[in-house]
């Protein structure tokens, strides 16, 4: 990395990414010389940034809360500001991951003079998440979490569960964290409202290679796909498609009929989805729950 300013944004970036790193790993990372690192992390302090040395025998280096913030130039006011506008899109459906993982670093640098304010704030404010937002407090917890390899603890579905975080993502509305279980030996998808965390958090644990984000997404789809049924409707296919999500499989049957491969995360979710379709239906395959889930509306709207 020839590029004496690249070098040192990089630098800057992996002590934000972690709570430290040891010099042979920088050295690693950054493809330079012990000696380079060194001069590095002197300019970075002679530029404000609170960079501590480790004592020991591998040694190393973090980012620490200084007396100052980093020379973002912002004053006591607006960095205060910024923590509570960050704290406030964490509950946003769009914004909600890209916030909590900046609160992270922001709070990981944030002056000891501030943080009482930034309790205060927490303990006495309080902002109305839109369907499907997620508690900040929780998205900061787990995204430090999985930044600093370490366990998490949490009840389940009436079960306990510890497992090794790898990343909260978002599909649609709802929120999961993809984790590796160790007492089932395998990569499992949690959902964030349906979680009772334990604090602090667990042991340290070494990361695992993790799924491709496509096989993440498709063990989300196979929750929410655990009922099926299959129906023939009333109306255009190109009607019903414009209706669906692109997942969502549409045969052509004729031109006033199609066919709807419809799924749902349970019955009532998918008595409800089949209703969406704004259309007449009759049911090919379905199941008993089902059927209870169709009857169940039929009585409550009749």
């Amino acid at each position: 990395m020839p590029n004496p300013t690249s070098r040192l944004l990089a630098l800057l970036t992996l002590l934000q990414t972690r709570p430290s790193w040891t010099g042979a790993e920088l050295v690693e990372r950054l493809e330079v010389s012990p000696r380079t690192v060194r001069y590095d992390i002197r300019k970075l302090r002679d530029l404000g940034y609170p960079v501590e040395a480790i004592p020991g025998v591998a040694g190393g280096y973090r980012l620490s809360a200084g007396t100052s913030m980093p020379p973002l130039q912002l004053g006591d006011d607006e960095a205060v500001a910024i923590v509570i506008a960050l704290r406030t899109a964490t509950g946003s459906a769009e914004l909600g991951e890209a916030a909590g993982t900046a609160l992270v670093k922001l709070e990981q640098v944030l002056p000891r003079r501030l943080r009482g304010r930034v309790a205060a704030m927490r303990q006495y404010t309080e902002a109305a998440r839109a369907p499907g937002g997620v508690d900040p407090d929780l998205l900061i917890f787990l995204a430090g979490a999985c930044r600093d390899h370490r366990r998490v603890r949490f009840d389940y579905k009436e079960a306990r569960r510890e497992v090794e975080p790898h990343r909260v993502v978002q599909v649609g509305r709802r929120w999961y964290l993809v984790a590796f279980d160790p007492a089932r030996d395998g990569w499992r998808q949690f959902r964030l409202d349906r979680m009772t965390v334990k604090r602090p958090e667990g042991a340290r644990f070494v990361p695992r290679e993790a799924p491709s984000a496509a096989d993440v997404v498709h063990g989300i789809d196979a929750v929410f796909a655990r009922h099926r049924a299959v129906v023939l409707v009333d109306a255009p296919a190109a009607r019903i498609t414009a209706r669906l999500p692109s997942t969502v499989p549409v045969e052509l049957v004729d031109d006033e009929r199609c066919r709807v491969h419809a799924t749902g995360e349970s019955p009532a979710a998918l008595a409800l989805n089949l209703l969406m379709l704004d259309a007449d239906f009759e049911l090919e395959q379905s199941s008993p729950e089902l059927d209870a889930a169709l009857a169940t509306l039929r009585r409550r709207l009749g």
